[in-house]
């Protein structure tokens, strides 16, 4: 019984032009014409011998069978399992000569690649390799004078045994060594990692499968029946092989779709890793050098548990094992796809150029997943959150880097953005994270947060929309840290509520301080998932405009367009006392959710952010530009502001005029300032005329 690898891809044809096409040519070239030049030398009268010969189609039924069947012994594969065809065919080559063994080799490979449904490249290929391989040890029968041929069969005796293994030992050579270069080209390692792979196991299955030869060669002279005694023996290891590998198989791998286990990823992971440690101390470091890293995948499918409900087991295990061929059929070779339980599945890469290769790999993967799947007559449309680990980056060992990968996978989940890379920021449980938000703490006490300000201008006229506050922490030994660096951290602790109200109060003092010198300007903070859940932020809101003596319109609250995505968010009594007080709303990051117009028109909405990711490419993409003006004319239709995000250059400022874009911020209008460097622009700015913004 042979089993099937499903993360098997040997059988895809290579790219055309890529290192390992080449080398399936140039080695299947060279063993068609070895196979040519060999079939040529055969004579009329030898042909004939061959083709009349019950021996030698006793040989060609063996081989064909020891192809179709090759004996998987535990830790081997079809690709690597023990072949009986290598005992008949040697054994041919040492008793009617290099013709014969080489045609009777290539037509039980060709039958047996039919049968088995391989591709005509991979035929191809092993047809030449032990083409090749045959002629090897040919040569060296031939430089000891050993010459056969149908018509001069040769039978070697106990004297002969030191050339028949000098020439088994370069048929091994070349054969294992045609085989590496084809592994280490397809799954991008090493040909010293390939041939090391699985050497010794190599070595003692050619040592019996070659020793066998000789034996066969003096039973089949005298007799073509003793062949088939010889037969039994290898039907034997045969049965027991079969029923260790089942047993094998089934410790190592997931009953439902087929894929490797925990157990088996463990494994492999181990070794992956395993060639790092190979080189010392240091080789953690050099694989960080060279930018070759590993990197483990947890891919959990979002709402599996409502198939399971509402259709019962038999659908959700049928959509498993659809999942499970996407995914397999989506790796790069060599990768690893395995499944842990449920609808958690993980994925090995034994190695991944950087951060930015593994995304790829992963976006792949939920493009994959995403296709409309048909079960029991409906449509489903699968979604997965993939988190990310990679070694040396996030771990050195197989738990640390699973533990890391949940975690990733999680947050992933949590933020909906479908995959995450592990970030200690996120991990609850990172000695790091643990010790950030103990500074963050004496932060808040210590008066080391503050406000920066960065201006929004309109895009028409050049004047002054408004001021957006951002927070920025002066950590005594890291210097000046953005909130990307702390503020997820916050959110997930009882921090972020304190940090939130201080940020209001700083902001609305600044904006008193400015109205007083008449400097009018609307001042903008963001506000969190979190933040809307709080009662208590309309009244610290409500308290500080009447301390300050301002009106609800000289604060302006941004919410990002997933926090109105989220149904408790946008229900919340907060989001009502805030409609109430007159506190104006406005939609960052817009384009990258899904958000309802409805919900638009219900909400104090009177500015809609354009997410930066638009805005960047507007100038080179068509498409880009193309979205950005639908944008702003469903903006304008609702009777909003649009603002830009992100403009650095003048050149995206003017196309955003043009399109009709009301406002933008960005480093080319002003980069965020201090209070007091910003109420220093803000002075200047009064003085002069507005012009149009360039």
């Amino acid at each position: 019984m042979v089993m099937k690898d499903p993360n098997n891809t040997r059988n895809t044809m290579p790219r055309r032009g890529s290192p390992l096409w080449t080398y399936f040519a140039v080695v299947t070239v060279l063993g068609a014409a070895a196979l040519a030049a060999a079939v040529t030398g055969l004579s009329g009268g030898a042909a004939d011998a061959l083709v009349a010969s019950p021996v030698l189609w006793i040989l060609a039924v063996l081989i064909v069978a020891g192809e179709l069947r090759p004996i998987i012994t535990p830790g081997s594969t079809e690709n690597s399992g023990a072949s009986t065809a290598t005992t008949f065919s040697f054994a041919a080559l040492l008793y009617v000569g290099l013709p014969a063994a080489a045609l009777l080799r290539a037509a039980g490979l060709v039958v047996c690649g039919i049968l088995w449904g391989r591709a005509p490249h991979r035929i191809a290929f092993n047809v030449a390799q032990y083409t090749l391989s045959l002629g090897g040890a040919a040569l060296v029968l031939h430089q000891f004078g050993v010459r056969p041929n149908p018509l001069d069969a040769w039978v070697p005796d106990g004297r002969d045994l030191p050339v028949i293994a000098l020439a088994g030992a370069v048929y091994f050579i070349c054969n294992d060594t045609l085989v590496a270069a084809a592994v280490a080209l397809h799954e991008r390692i090493s040909l010293a990692r390939a041939l090391r792979w699985d050497l010794g196991y190599q070595v003692l299955v050619h040592l019996a499968l070659l020793g066998l030869a000789p034996m066969v060669v003096v039973a089949m002279d005298r007799s073509g029946a003793f062949l088939l005694l010889l037969v039994l023996p290898f039907i034997a290891v045969y049965l027991n092989a079969s029923v260790s590998v089942r047993r094998e198989h089934q410790a190592l791998h997931d009953g439902l779709t087929g894929l490797p286990n925990r157990k088996l990823l463990t494994v492999r992971t181990e070794e992956a890793l395993a060639e790092v440690r190979a080189d010392g101390p240091r080789g953690f470091k050099r694989r960080a050098a060279e930018d070759r890293r590993t990197g483990l995948f947890l891919l959990d499918l979002d709402r599996f548990k409502e198939v399971n409900d509402t259709l019962g087991h038999a659908t959700g295990d049928r959509l498993l094992q659809m999942v499970a061929h996407r995914l397999t059929h989506s790796v790069r070779p060599g990768d690893l796809v395995a499944r842990l339980g449920g609808d958690e599945f993980a994925v090995l890469l034994p190695t991944v150029r950087d951060e930015a290769a593994a995304r790829e790999v992963a976006a792949r993967l939920r493009a994959a997943l995403s296709e409309p799947v048909r079960l029991d007559g409906m449509s489903f449309d699968l979604e997965a959150s993939v988190g990310i680990a990679l070694c040396p980056d996030h771990a050195h060992d197989f738990d640390l880097l699973l533990q890391r990968a949940d975690v990733a996978m999680y947050h992933a989940k949590e933020s909906r953005s479908g995959v995450e890379v592990y970030s200690p920021a996120t991990d609850r449980n990172s000695p790091a994270r643990l010790s950030m938000l103990g500074d963050l703490r004496r932060a808040v006490d210590r008066g080391e947060l503050e406000l920066f300000y960065q201006p929004k201008i309109a895009l028409h006229d050049g004047q002054l929309v408004g001021m957006e506050a951002l927070l920025r922490w002066r950590h005594p030994e890291r210097g000046l840290l953005e909130p990307a660096e702390f503020l997820s951290i916050a959110g997930q602790s009882y921090l972020m509520r304190s940090i939130t109200h201080l940020v209001v109060d700083a902001a609305l003092a600044q904006t008193a301080a400015w109205w007083r010198e008449d400097l009018t300007v609307q001042v903008a903070v963001n506000a969190s998932g979190r933040d809307l859940l709080d009662a208590g932020l309309v009244e610290t809101i409500e308290n500080g405009l009447n301390v300050h003596g301002l009106p609800a319109a000289a604060l302006q609250l941004e919410i990002t367009e997933r926090i109105l995505m989220n149904e408790p968010a946008y229900a919340s009594d907060t989001v009502g006392a805030l409609a109430e007080l007159g506190i104006p709303l406005s939609l960052d990051d817009f384009g990258t959710g899904y958000t309802s117009l409805v919900r638009l028109r219900r909400l104090p909405v009177e500015e809609i952010k354009i997410d930066a990711s638009f805005v960047r490419r507007l100038a080179a993409s068509p498409d880009d530009a193309v979205l950005v003006r639908s944008i702003v004319d469903l903006v304008r239709t609702l009777g909003m502001r649009s603002v830009a995000e992100c403009v650095e250059d003048p050149a995206t400022a003017r196309a955003l005029r043009e399109i009709g874009c009301d406002a933008a911020q960005g480093w080319h209008f002003g980069r965020p300032m201090d209070a007091a460097t910003a109420t220093d622009w803000l002075r200047r700015r009064m003085e002069r005329a507005p012009e149009p913004a360039a």
